[in-house]
C-alpha cells in the first residue's frame, strides 16, 4: 500500500477520524526561482548544470548576493528548502577567487557535521579544484589533525570541538585564523537557553582571536522559522545581520492530522495512553511497508515503543533490524550503522527522541509520527520535515497526551498554524558561562588592561575577581593564565553541569563494556540503584551508581516493567533584584533563587499496559541550585477569601496553567522552566507563585516572562475559561482530583484580580 491509500483509508476510518481534531492539507507549492548570478565562478557554473540545476531557488540567489556585497545574514526557510547551496555557494567561490581563504563550518553535531560535508565533497570533486575539505571532531583520527590544521579550506566541526580544542590551540591553526572570510552556523534556532548562551561567548572567543590575526570573516547562517531570527543571531554574534525569509524552495502536498486520543474517563478529563496509541499507529504504518520515522519525547518512551515494533517486525528467524531506536546515549558507531541502514532502505522505521531532529540525510521517509507535542513549534516542523524530503506527499501525525501544553497545541490548531510567535532566548551575559569563558579567553590570549570581552564594560571586573583568586596574574597591564590546568575541559556548553556519566554493561564478568552515557542532571531520575534502563529495547537494572567516579554499571536483565522517579523540589528567595506593584495589592517580582532538589522514590510500571505495580526508595544527596526566577505575591485581600485548602487548590490549577503557556512564548522545552506555589512563603510571607530557569545562573527565561508577565496571566485565563471541563482536568488547572471541586472557578477568580 503507497501513502496516498493510506490517507484514503484512514479519512474513511470514523474510529480514527473521531479522534482528529484538525487534519490539515498543505497544498503542493511551485518553486520560485533567478538566473545563476553572473559574478559566480563559470567553474561553478558549470558544476551546477552539470546537476541538472540551471537556476536557484530565490532565497538562494539573495544569499550569494549579501555575501558578494560582504554582509551578515541569516537564511529562515523550511526544512529541505536547500539552505546547504546558501553558503556553500559563497564560500567556494571565494576560495576559487583566492586560495588562502579559508571557512569555519559550525553544526550543533558530530553526525550533522559529517552528513553535510559529504554532500560539499562531491561538489569539489567536480569542481576539479585542490580545495581541501575536512570534518574536525571527536572521531577523526590523530594523524589527519595536523594536515587539517596546516591545510584545510574548509574545517567542518561543532560548537564543543571549537571550544575546547580549536580555540585553545590556535598557535596551530595560523592558516584558518589569518585566512578565515567565513563563519557558516547551521540550524540557528537550535542555540537558545544554555547551549546558546555558551555559543555566544565561544564566538567571542573566535573573533577575539581573528581580530589577533588579522581577520575579519561574515557570518552566515540558517534557521527553522522562529519569531526572532535576526535579534538570536546578533546576540550570538554581536553583528548586524541581514534576513533572508522568503522561501522559493517547491514543496510536495503535506498531510498534517492533529489525534487526540479518545477519553477514557470525561469526568476526570483522562485520555488513552499517548504511548499506547503511537504504537497502534506506528505498527499500522509499518505493516503497510510506508518508511516512517516516529519521535519521542524522552529515551523511556523509545526504548518501550522500540521494543514493541521489533516484536512486530521479528521474522520467523527472529530478525527484526527493521526497526531500530535512536536517542543519545548510544555509541556513536551504532548511530552510524543505523543512519546507513535508513539511507539504503534497509531500516523502515527509526523510533528517535529529537536526536533526529536536524537536518541528517535519512534517506525517503515518507510518514512521521510525534509522540507528544514536541515542545516548540520549530521544532514540530523540524521533525515533520523529515517525512517527504523527496518532494513527495508526506503525512505527519501529532498524537496528543493529557499534558496540558500538548491538549492546548491540539485543540487550537490556528496557533500552531499561523506565524511562530516563539522567541528563541540567549543570556551570554550569565554569571556562570560568562566567567567560565574569561577564563578560557585568558587562556587563549592575555587581556589588555582596557580590553572588553565581547564589548562588555565589566570585563574589567571579572579579570579583577580572578586575579584575587590567583587565576589570573596581573603584570605590566595585561592579565595572564597562571593555572596549569587547561579551563575549557571544565566546560560542557550543553548545560551547566560538566560531567556526563559513563554506564556501564557488567553482564559479562569478563568483558565490561560501556554502552552510553548521560549527563549529571538526569542521572538522580533515570539512572538511580535499582532503576530499570533501557538500551536498545533491551532492560538492564542499574547495580550501582558511583557519583564520586561519574559511572552507573548496569546488568541485563528479563523484566517486564520499567521505572520513573520522582523529583521534590523546595526553593528560598536569595535577591530581589526587581519588583513593582499590581492593582490588585499584590506584586511582581524578579530575583535570584535557591532551587533544592532530591530523589526520594521511584515507581515501576508495566511495560504493556503501563499501571504501577509498585514502587522502590533511593538515596541520593540533595542537589542546591542557584537560579534566576520571577514570583507573583497575592495579597491578603484577595486570598483572604478563600481557606487554606481552597485556596492551595487555586495555586495549583493556576501553576498548572502557567506551565502551558510559558513555553509557549518563551520557546524553550517545559524542563526548562518549573512552576511551582507555596501557599505561604518563607521570605514574601504571603501566597506566592514562582517561575523560575532551571539552570544555574538562569538563561534569560524568567526575566523574559517577567516582562510579559500580563500577556501569560491573560493567556492562562483564556485556557480555563475555554475549556469544557466543569471542575477541572489535565488540559487546564489539573484534575479535580488535585484542585478541588472549586479549583478551577477559583483560578479564575484569582487571575481575573491579578489582571483587574
Amino acid at each position: 500500500m503507497n501513502l496516498d491509500q493510506l490517507i484514503g483509508r484512514l479519512q474513511a476510518d470514523r474510529a480514527f477520524m473521531d479522534c482528529v481534531t484538525e487534519w490539515r492539507t498543505l497544498p503542493a507549492t511551485e518553486g520560485r526561482y533567478a538566473p545563476l548570478p553572473d559574478d559566480m565562478d563559470p567553474r561553478l557554473c558549470d558544476v551546477l548544470r552539470a546537476r541538472g540545476i540551471h537556476r536557484l531557488y530565490c532565497h538562494q540567489a539573495e544569499c550569494f548576493r549579501l555575501a558578494q556585497q560582504g554582509r551578515d545574514f541569516v537564511v529562515v526557510t523550511p526544512t529541505a528548502s536547500g539552505k546547504t547551496l546558501c553558503y556553500n555557494l559563497p564560500v567556494v567561490s571565494a576560495i576559487l577567487k583566492n586560495s588562502d581563504a579559508r571557512a569555519l563550518y559550525l553544526f550543533p553535531t558530530k553526525a550533522l557535521s559529517a552528513d553535510q560535508v559529504s554532500g560539499l565533497y562531491d561538489m569539489i570533486e567536480a569542481l576539479g579544484v585542490d580545495i581541501k575539505t575536512y570534518t574536525y571532531d571527536g572521531d577523526t583520527q590523530a594523524a589527519a589533525r595536523k594536515a587539517i590544521r596546516e591545510a584545510g579550506h574548509i574545517v567542518v566541526t561543532n560548537p564543543d570541538m571549537l571550544h575546547a580544542n580549536i580555540l585553545p590551540h590556535h598557535t596551530r591553526w595560523v592558516k584558518l585564523f589569518e585566512n578565515l572570510e567565513y563563519i557558516v552556523i547551521d540550524e540557528l534556532h537550535t542555540y537558545r537557553g544554555i547551549f546558546g548562551s555558551h555559543l555566544a561567548n565561544v564566538l567571542r572567543r573566535l573573533m577575539r582571536l581573528c581580530a589577533f590575526y588579522g581577520s575579519h570573516p561574515r557570518f552566515i547562517l540558517c534557521s527553522a522559522t522562529i519569531a526572532n531570527p535576526v535579534e538570536l543571531a546578533t546576540q550570538l554574534t554581536g553583528r548586524e545581520i541581514t534576513a533572508v525569509t522568503e522561501n522559493g524552495a517547491p514543496m510536495g502536498e503535506r498531510h498534517f492530522v492533529f489525534y487526540n486520543p479518545p477519553v477514557v474517563n470525561r469526568q476526570l478529563g483522562i485520555r488513552r495512553g499517548v504511548v499506547n496509541e503511537v504504537k497502534r499507529i506506528a505498527e499500522g504504518l509499518l505493516r503497510n511497508d510506508i518508511p516512517s520515522i516516529v519521535f519521542c519525547k524522552s529515551r523511556i518512551q523509545v526504548e518501550v515503543i522500540t521494543r514493541h515494533l521489533k516484536e512486530c517486525a521479528r521474522n520467523a528467524y527472529g530478525y527484526s533490524g527493521r526497526v531500530r531506536g535512536y536517542r543519545g546515549g548510544y555509541l556513536p558507531s551504532e548511530r552510524r550503522e543505523i543512519e546507513r541502514g535508513l539511507r539504503a532502505g534497509e531500516v523502515d522505521m527509526v523510533v528517535s527522541t529529537n536526536a533526529l531532529e536536524l537536518g541528517i540525510d535519512i534517506g525517503s521517509l515518507t510518514a512521521c509520527v510525534l509522540c507528544g507535542y514536541p515542545g516548540t513549534i520549530a521544532s514540530t516542523w523540524q521533525q515533520a520535515g523529515r517525512a517527504g524530503r523527496r518532494k513527495d506527499t508526506a503525512l505527519t501525525i501529532l498524537v496528543a497526551s493529557s499534558a496540558p501544553l500538548d491538549q492546548y497545541v491540539i485543540q487550537h490548531p490556528d496557533y500552531f498554524f499561523r506565524a511562530s510567535p516563539e522567541h528563541a532566548l540567549v543570556q551570554p551575559n550569565n554569571l556562570y558561562v560568562l566567567t567560565s569563558h574569561i577564563k578560557c579567553a585568558a587562556y587563549e590570549l592575555p587581556f589588555e588592561e582596557d580590553e572588553r570581552f565581547g564589548g562588555l564594560p565589566d570585563t574589567a571586573q571579572f579579570l579583577e575577581y580572578l586575579t584575587e583568586n590567583n587565576i589570573l596574574r596581573h603584570v605590566d597591564h595585561k592579565y595572564y593564565w597562571m593555572e596549569e590546568e587547561l579551563p575549557s575541559g571544565e566546560i560542557s556548553l550543553r548545560s551547566a553541569r560538566t560531567e556526563n556519566f559513563v554506564i556501564i554493561d557488567i553482564t559479562n564478568p569478563a568483558h565490561h563494556r560501556v554502552v552510553g552515557e548521560m549527563d549529571r542532571f538526569t542521572v538522580p531520575m533515570l539512572l538511580h540503584e535499582n532503576a530499570i534502563y533501557m538500551h536498545d529495547a533491551r532492560m538492564y537494572q542499574v547495580e550501582k551508581l558511583d557519583l564520586a567516579a561519574c559511572k552507573a554499571y548496569i546488568r541485563a536483565v528479563d523484566v517486564d516493567y520499567y521505572t520513573d522517579a520522582d523529583l521534590n523540589v523546595s526553593l528560598h528567595i536569595l535577591d530581589d533584584l526587581e519588583h513593582r506593584p499590581l492593582s490588585c495589592g499584590g506584586d511582581v517580582a524578579l530575583g535570584e533563587l535557591r532551587v533544592s532538589t532530591i530523589v526520594k522514590m521511584f515507581k515501576k510500571f508495566k511495560l504493556d499496559t503501563h499501571e504501577s505495580v509498585g514502587f522502590g526508595e533511593v538515596r541520593l544527596p540533595q542537589t542546591d541550585l542557584h537560579t534566576v526566577g520571577m514570583w507573583w505575591t497575592l495579597p491578603d485581600s484577595l486570598t483572604g477569601r478563600f481557606g487554606n485548602d481552597a485556596l492551595q487548590g487555586a495555586l495549583v490549577g493556576i501553576a498548572n496553567l502557567l506551565s502551558i503557556v510559558a513555553p509557549l512564548y518563551l520557546m524553550c522545552a517545559p524542563r526548562d522552566i518549573n512552576v511551582v506555589y507555596q501557599v505561604k512563603a518563607p521570605i514574601t510571607d504571603k501566597p506566592t507563585l514562582f517561575l523560575y530557569d532551571t539552570y544555574p545562573g538562569g538563561v534569560g527565561l524568567s526575566e523574559k516572562a517577567c516582562h510579559m508577565q500580563e500577556l501569560l496571566l491573560e493567556h492562562a485565563l483564556d485556557i480555563a475559561q475555554g475549556c469544557g471541563c466543569e471542575s477541572g482536568c489535565p488540559s487546564c488547572v489539573g484534575p479535580a482530583s488535585q484542585v478541588g471541586e472549586r479549583g478551577k472557578a477559583d483560578a479564575i477568580a484569582i487571575l481575573k484580580e491579578l489582571l483587574a
